[in-house]
């Protein structure tokens, strides 16, 4: 199987090559990144410095994998950091802004560019994030006796390294030196596997969260737009999202304001938000007057502020729950305020903890949206309770990073 896969993989680069420009720009990012990985390692790293590389899947996995290489940074600033990428979306957004010397994407998981990457970069340690996994770095790094960890893992027994036919996989992860995982279910499943190098020690998107919240916002609108109203903010939300509150936004007779920052800002999107509101709507970006800001309804089409305008919130609705999945909940958690969002909650375990303890509510129609947010506005110790249960959970969660810091003491 290990051979199929690499006859898959060399046939995807050269397509990659031969026809990556006539895709969409994500792919055509992705092949132009590609061309230039080593000529970029070439300028930003020295030859005589050691290197500790990490590698990330996209912005969320980044967000986990900050906390470590921001206390990587200040323990051993005689490190070089190498960040590598697999999305486009990561790389384009943070190539210029992280905290290390170095930012690329990740070659191609082809043996010739797994040896050629490890040889000029020549890691101590190395960091996956998550997942995003490739079987040749990992089988090169085990070769290598290179010190390799995994932080926030999380495994199921329906991980597709644990299926029957993928046993040349399973083989790969014996390349880490050691697992850090979120939770004792992935833990389990490791051990029973066969691996016992695994530690619980939480989710480090708690660290870089809480850590966002204790720096100073600057939103000085948010005030303006709230006054001395109740607030809802609709977080990352997409059309079917938009539709159910729009028809509550519509109905409802409380004097509510509502902040919604949708998943797509492009200007067609944005315009179809507002003809599905019927009380007065303004468009951040298009705001000339700050009388805007006594309008009912706000929509932030813009990116890299939302998660500081959870301070200001009642009330959070995550969106995307009737979607795939739903986006990240621990933004809002960490101001210990009371979430709301759709069914599909299953991926993501401190959705399913917070459901569970009453800090979030899962809503699946119009009639259960409607039912929730004005039972919690109606019922004012109600609302304080969860967000007291939220505040307390997101606390609890704290302290990843310094955990694994602590263990890597002993391995720098």
């Amino acid at each position: 199987m290990h051979f199929l896969y690499n006859i898959f993989i060399l046939i995807s680069e050269k397509l990659l090559w031969l026809f990556g420009n006539f895709f969409g720009k994500k792919v055509k990012q992705f092949r132009q990144g590609q061309v230039g990985v080593f000529q970029k390692l070439a300028h930003c790293i020295q030859p005589d410095k050691s290197v500790i590389w990490m590698h990330v899947s996209s912005l969320g996995e980044y967000e986990q994998g900050l906390p470590i290489l921001e206390k990587l940074r200040t323990a051993h600033p005689n490190y070089q950091l190498v960040l590598s990428f697999f999305s486009p979306s990561g790389y384009e957004i943070k190539k210029q802004s992280a905290p290390v010397d170095c930012v690329v994407y990740l070659p191609v998981d082809t043996p010739k560019n797994v040896r050629k990457f490890l040889d000029f970069l020549k890691p101590e340690m190395v960091f996956f994030v998550k997942y995003d996994f490739w079987p040749n770095y990992l089988f090169q790094l085990k070769k290598r006796n290179i010190k390799t960890f995994l932080i926030s893992g999380l495994f199921t027994d329906n991980h597709k390294f644990f299926k029957p036919y993928n046993a040349w996989l399973k083989k790969s992860l014996h390349a880490f030196t050691y697992f850090f995982v979120q939770d004792e279910g992935s833990r389990d499943v490791l051990k029973k596997h066969g691996f016992d190098n695994v530690g619980v020690v939480g989710d480090t998107r708690f660290d870089r969260v809480f850590s966002i919240a204790a720096q100073s916002d600057d939103l000085d609108f948010m005030p303006k737009f709230k006054q001395d109203k109740p607030l809802v903010i609709l977080g990352s939300t997409w059309p079917e999202d938009e539709k159910l509150w729009a028809n509550y936004i519509n109905n409802t007779k409380h004097k509510i304001k509502f902040l919604i920052a949708p998943h797509q800002i492009n200007p067609n999107h944005i315009e179809a938000i507002k003809k599905r509101i019927k009380k007065p709507v303004a468009v951040f970006t298009e705001i000339q007057d700050e009388s805007e800001f006594d309008k009912d309804v706000l929509i932030l089409n813009t990116i890299g502020m939302l998660n500081k305008t959870y301070r200001f919130a009642d009330m959070v609705y995550i969106g995307n729950g009737f979607g795939k999945s739903i986006h990240n909940i621990q933004e809002p958690a960490i101001y210990g305020v009371p979430i709301i969002t759709g069914p599909n909650i299953q991926k993501f375990n401190e959705a399913v903890d917070l459901s569970e303890l009453g800090g979030l509510v899962v809503i699946h129609d119009q009639k259960s949206l409607n039912k929730v947010v004005d039972n919690l506005f109606e019922n004012p110790d109600l609302l304080a309770e969860k967000s007291g249960i939220t505040k307390k959970y997101a606390l609890r969660n704290l302290g990843a990073s310094d955990k694994i810091m602590n263990f890597l003491s002993k391995e720098l």
